[in-house]
């Protein structure tokens, strides 16, 4: 036990910060003094305000009660992404959360409904989505106690107020025992015989040492960067956006269950309803268009009038290539940068909270350790990049140099052998651990029209007319449970409408 960590310092605050302080002080109780320091003056990027299901669980681990933590957050919920203008300009199709349909024959859903469209029945995978169907008729419920129904298994998630998140969980963990303290680092000190971190002096003069030392200081990465100089593997080759525009705007009518990422001649927007306004942003590469052009076209696509002034943002795709460090660990921006397009910001803070807590250290910081985590880290990593990428890659759209290039691009190996299998067969390839299962997949590819025209032989066991029976089967079932659900404005005002 003399080993143990006793002393947990925390730099910056923010959503990144103030998850690891929950996070961590829930774990550990008063077991380790845990310290955060942030300062006002430097602020948070705290643009991302959507989220990805696995977020229940966090708020489940801290033991928050939901509807509290939406009515503080000004949140709404969430079913998944529409995506405009990606595969082609005009068309729209929706990345729920759920699956499809359901397996027959041990044979996935997907290779059916493949095979149902070479008979000319062209209706859109999500069709087949309880998600994505509700969403688009603005209908939303929680999971219902219902035996064998779709109803009893939704997946969602949330958009909300980053700054509000970031204030509820500071809150939470002051609760806890959390220590703030309201300054900027003035000097970090190193240990002369082995460069692991030491203290920090501030600038009010306080010195603060640690065993312990998590990076929350944003794309700066002022420990595991500016200090430990971990390096950096900028992936601008294969994501080019390297900067993004975010203001919100008044509501317009009642708040959609979904995000929208509409995609324009350089980048693309994002649009994010929450109770009480719509956040929104333009990401883009500043090779392909000006940053005056860009707001221009941020600006003459919002839906109300701007509630502040823009904010510019500039950022390299990428990881550090080492995210632990002696005794320093980097979460959120810190750690590395992917454009929000399906929403793993926060999700990618959470996973490594999780990774840290399943390899948490003791004082002798073992190299196997921390080589493990930076291990798993680097994975993550790649796999949501290969899956960002497809985005860009799976297009028709030729007309302008931003997507000629990311059509024509070499794609990473690890994505072009998922492109080529699903090509060759319509089987999707994953890893357990990705975050991005088939089903996920599949929304992108064939939402852009992606190829895949082959499907599994042994769909061909179930006779066609079988098949046509058991999809319309599913279809009457998802539209009856749409029906069922009410509208995404009165669930929120009946259980939840912010105070």
């Amino acid at each position: 036990m003399d080993r143990a960590i006793k002393k947990i310092l925390i730099i910056g605050g923010g959503t990144a910060g103030w998850m690891a302080a929950s996070a961590i002080a829930r774990t550990l109780g008063r077991s380790a003094k845990i310290t955060l320091v942030e300062s006002e003056e430097i602020g948070t990027v705290g643009v991302g305000e959507a989220t990805i299901p696995p977020i229940l669980n966090f708020i489940e681990m801290l033991g928050i009660d939901e509807n509290e933590f939406v009515r503080r957050t000004n949140a709404t919920f969430k079913l998944g992404i529409e995506f405009v203008n990606w595969g082609a300009k005009g068309e729209r199709y929706m990345h729920p959360f759920g699956k499809y349909g359901y397996d027959m024959q041990g044979i996935s859903f997907h290779h059916y409904w493949m095979k149902m469209r070479q008979t000319g029945d062209m209706r859109p995978l999500e069709d087949y989505a309880l998600q994505a169907v509700a969403a688009r008729a603005g209908k939303f419920t929680r999971p219902l106690n219902i035996e064998r129904s779709p109803l009893a298994s939704i997946a969602y998630a949330f958009h909300f107020d980053a700054g509000l998140f970031a204030r509820f969980l500071r809150e939470y963990s002051e609760g806890l025992g959390v220590t703030r303290i309201e300054a900027k680092v003035a000097h970090v000190h190193q240990r002369a015989d082995d460069g692991f971190l030491e203290s920090v002096l501030l600038d009010n003069g306080t010195q603060i040492s640690a065993d312990l030392f998590i990076d929350c200081t944003g794309f700066r990465g002022l420990l595991i960067e500016q200090t430990l100089q971990a390096g950096y593997e900028d992936w601008s080759h294969w994501l080019p956006c390297n900067s993004a525009i975010a203001v919100p705007c008044e509501n317009a009518g009642p708040p959609l269950p979904y995000t929208r990422a509409t995609a324009h001649d350089a980048g693309w927007q994002w649009r994010i309803g929450l109770q009480n306004r719509i956040g929104n942003g333009h990401v883009y590469c500043n090779e392909y268009i000006s940053d005056d052009a860009a707001l221009a076209t941020l600006l003459a696509s919002l839906d109300g009038k701007p509630l502040a002034d823009p904010r510019q943002l500039r950022f390299t795709t990428g990881r550090r290539k080492k995210s632990w460090v002696k005794n320093c660990v980097a979460l959120g921006l810190s750690s590395g940068f992917m454009e929000p397009l399906e929403s793993t910001s926060i999700h990618m803070i959470q996973s490594a909270l999780l990774r840290l807590m399943a390899f948490f250290p003791s004082k002798d910081f073992d190299p196997h350790v921390t080589a493990e985590y930076n291990r798993r880290t680097a994975e993550e990593y790649e796999y949501i990049r290969d899956f960002l990428i497809l985005h860009y890659n799976a297009t028709s759209r030729e007309d302008s140099e931003f997507w000629r290039f990311g059509k024509n691009r070499k794609n990473p190996d690890s994505l072009q052998r998922k492109i080529d299998l699903f090509h060759a067969c319509g089987q999707i390839s994953y890893k357990e651990e990705e975050l991005f299962k088939a089903a996920n997949w599949l929304a992108v590819l064939t939402g852009q029209n992606f190829g895949g025209a082959r499907y599994h032989p042994f769909a061909d066991m179930v006779d066609t007319e079988e098949v046509r029976r058991r999809l319309a089967a599913m279809l009457q079932t998802i539209d009856a449970s749409v029906d069922h659900m009410p509208p995404h404005e009165d669930y929120i005002a009946e259980h939840i409408v912010a105070q």
